[in-house]
């Protein structure tokens, strides 16, 4: 799938790459509409009629991911809660070892997420996938969401890559579609980023189930 004698940088999404999406869907869509029926004294299906129509609106925008964001307009702790379900905090099959081989290889590992800062900081505590990256980049530390072109010319000057030799391995298509207008010759989606969903059937990229099918020539 991957000539890897052509990738200098790999970048690698975390929540739904490295890391399994079904912490994030359930926290979003059980977890926080529970405790904001129980603030707001509302039953559980009107909660969530409330809130999502409200989450809809941010998604691609930086404040979808911004913890401080939804603490204020929905009043709950929402850092608090994440630490709440950490239990729930998962590694996707075969992560590790492919973050093992690419750390040991002359390529630069970076890990590129959407996630705040907050919620980034739980996640390695929980997983320590930190000790395999050159450098972490929050979208928050840029100001613009991965979604959207001005971060990844941002990126490019934070941490200098070629777009010819780099390869960006994300569940998202929105942003692989800006990544690949930005230039980035080598994109990978994911087809199974939450453990408890079927696998999606992704056609505009190549997509991999779990990293073993990239370890080869690694």
């Amino acid at each position: 799938m991957i000539d890897w004698n052509k990738i200098d940088t790999v970048l690698l999404d975390m929540d739904g790459t490295l890391l399994d999406l079904n912490f994030d869907n359930h926290f979003w869509k059980e977890f926080v509409p529970l405790k904001f029926a129980e603030k707001q004294d509302l039953s559980l299906e009107a909660a969530k009629l409330q809130l999502q129509p409200r989450f809809k609106s941010m998604e691609g925008k930086l404040e979808w991911y911004c913890l401080d964001y939804w603490s204020e307009v929905l009043a709950l702790d929402i850092a608090g809660l994440k630490a709440e379900l950490s239990g729930l905090i998962a590694v996707l099959p075969h992560v590790t070892e492919f973050l093992e081989r690419a750390h040991q290889s002359p390529k630069k590992l970076y890990l590129v997420t959407n996630a705040h800062r907050g919620s980034l900081g739980l996640k390695m505590e929980k997983t320590c996938l930190q000790v395999f990256f050159d450098a972490i980049i929050s979208s928050h530390d840029l100001g613009f969401p991965k979604e959207q072109a001005d971060f990844w010319r941002l990126l490019q000057q934070q941490i200098p890559f070629a777009k010819q030799s780099t390869l960006l391995i994300d569940d998202s298509l929105a942003v692989l579609d800006a990544a690949r207008q930005f230039g980035i010759a080598h994109l990978i989606s994911v087809s199974k980023p939450d453990s408890q969903l079927p696998k999606k059937n992704i056609t505009a990229y190549p997509a991999i189930e779990d990293f073993r099918e990239l370890m080869a020539g690694l």
